[in-house]
């Protein structure tokens, strides 16, 4: 067994490979293929991992990411020690990182074009929900997608979870840079790409809830899901405004106060992991009752650039150690992933695309929405993740699902830069 010296040391060689090779990543597919640092680091952490660096390199890989360790003179394995603290230093990061995104949660893009977006959201789950849902319900049985003890209705639930999701954080960040938050085409977007996400990930934490072996594991994962959310809009905004109000000094956020904040956040995330959700859940409903104003502003520049060039990329390395290219070598699996991959674009990249049309949009307008709201990334890592930690999905399931994520999220910025560029009428009338 390694020392705990020896695992700190091999701790920081890890960390420094990540870093690079995701900044690396960043600028060639950023410079050369038009993609995000997001992006760029979803196909670093694939690169990483066996289905690249292990070909090329594999005992340097090995040598760099165990993936399991034998124990000594037994015949036994288990996850290696290095993996673990990746693996929790990657949950800090979502946890930071979800916290963030419900920090930055605009309930002012729900309510403005309401009908609007609430048709498109419909279009974006409904589809890839009843389509990906009939897949997983054929696929239920087939022991190299699902394991044995899943049951056909919750395959489907979490196979249309997957294809219903949208890379929210993503989607956002496309439209605020380039200036379109406030024209009709932005607000839709957003607007609509919230209530999918909200949709998929209530399917997911049905999922979880219910793979449970007792009725009263599930029941309380389901109703402490519930009371924490409802605590935490009825009770925990106030609280919240209260404290950063009392304790805000000039414009900057005092170290005692941004302590206060983790160590609420941390709680948040402990407490919807022991009923049984997920961590992320908390810190995602911590971030949206939390306070608007400067207080917030500065606690989310503090934490943004820690959690986003830090932390985010152990979690797409990890994400990538797990995804085996080679399991696709299997014909049948094979063609269950272009399968897959062909339902993701048409089913919700199509379906909004017609609602916006329906909405009264011009057809370039509307493949803006699609092209957008079909673009998957790191919310769909994220869940599939869960899915692989849970037991609900195998490895190759899991590999074809980060392609799908990969491919739908690569293919978002240039055809999002090639449809706007020759648009002149996104703005709201």
């Amino acid at each position: 067994m390694p020392t705990n010296f020896d695992l700190v040391t091999h701790l920081f060689i890890q960390l420094a490979v990540i870093l690079a090779v995701c900044r690396i990543a960043g600028f060639l597919f950023g410079r050369y293929f038009g993609q995000t640092q997001v992006v760029s680091e979803m196909i670093a952490g694939v690169l990483l991992g066996p289905s690249f660096f292990g070909l090329i390199a594999p005992n340097l890989q090995h040598f760099l990411f165990p993936l399991k360790l034998t124990i000594s003179g037994t015949t036994t394995t288990i996850v290696h020690p290095s993996m673990t603290i990746l693996y929790a230093l990657s949950q800090i990061g979502l946890v930071l990182y979800m916290f963030l995104i419900g920090l930055q949660f605009n309930t002012k893009h729900i309510s403005e074009h309401f009908k609007y977006a609430g048709t498109i959201s419909l279009s974006g789950v409904i589809p890839p929900m009843l389509i990906g849902g009939f897949v997983g319900v054929t696929l239920a049985t087939n022991n190299d997608l699902f394991l044995n003890h899943i049951a056909p209705w919750q395959a489907a639930l979490f196979l249309g979870s997957a294809m219903s999701i949208t890379a929210f954080p993503m989607l956002a960040r496309i439209i605020y840079e380039n200036g379109i938050a406030n024209t009709k085409i932005g607000t839709l977007a957003i607007g609509a790409a919230a209530f999918d996400d909200a949709a998929a990930w209530s399917l997911l934490a049905i999922v979880l809830a219910t793979t449970k072996n007792s009725p009263m594991i599930a029941l309380l994962a389901i109703g402490g899901g519930i009371a924490y959310a409802l605590a935490m809009v009825v009770f925990g905004r106030r609280l919240f405004r209260r404290f950063f109000h009392v304790n805000r000094q000039d414009n900057s956020v005092p170290v005692e106060t941004l302590s206060m904040l983790l160590l609420v956040l941390m709680l948040c995330a402990w407490f919807t992991d022991l009923v049984g959700i997920y961590s992320i859940f908390g810190s995602f409903i911590a971030g949206t009752v939390m306070p608007r104003g400067q207080f917030a502003d500065k606690s989310r520049d503090l934490l943004e650039r820690l959690t986003v060039s830090f932390l985010l990329p152990i979690f797409f390395v990890y994400s990538g150690l797990n995804t085996q290219i080679k399991l696709l070598l299997n014909p049948s699996v094979f063609g269950i992933a272009v399968l897959i991959v062909a339902i993701a674009f048409i089913s919700k990249g199509g379906g909004c695309l017609l609602a916006t049309r329906l909405g009264g949009a011009n057809w370039r307008e509307a493949a803006i929405v699609g092209v957008l709201m079909n673009a998957r990334g790191l919310m769909e890592l994220i869940l599939i993740n869960i899915g692989l930690d849970k037991g609900l999905i195998s490895p190759a399931l899991f590999t074809i699902l980060v392609l799908m994520a990969i491919l739908t999220t690569v293919a978002a910025s240039p055809l999002f830069n090639l449809l706007y560029l020759r648009t002149s009428t996104v703005n709201v009338p």
